[in-house]
């Protein structure tokens, strides 16, 4: 059975679909977006704001499935420029110790939604 996960500390969906569905122990979080949940704004002072932002999104839901970054075993990073990508891992990886860190890939792609330069979407395992 599947249990929809939602909290008002992150950006609410912006269309059909939840911000996370835990299936027993599996927590699978939709892509975030740099949106403040505060004031429904798009953050976009920089890409490490940005970066920052969808991370803190993403930390959001996973309290609210009782979990932490330690929990999480899959990243997907979608970016609009692979030139940004140092400067997006290195927020990235303040999240994560090294030695534990989750297995990730990171895609370039024409577009996001709301035409942001970054969304990140996670699995997490409690």
């Amino acid at each position: 059975m599947k249990k929809i996960i939602n909290t008002s500390k992150a950006p609410a969906p912006i269309g059909p679909y939840n911000q996370a569905v835990l299936i027993k122990d599996t927590l699978y979080i939709s892509g975030q977006i740099p949106i403040d949940p505060t004031t429904g704004e798009l953050v976009k002072d920089d890409i490490k704001a940005e970066t920052r932002q969808s991370m803190e999104n993403l930390r959001a839901i996973l309290e609210e499935a009782g979990m932490t970054f330690e929990h999480v075993i899959k990243s997907s990073i979608f970016i609009k420029d692979m030139n940004q990508f140092a400067q997006i891992n290195e927020v990235y990886g303040t999240y994560f110790d090294a030695d534990t860190a989750p297995a990730r890939e990171t895609v370039e792609v024409a577009n996001l939604p709301k035409f942001v330069n970054v969304e990140i979407s996670m699995i997490a395992i409690k």
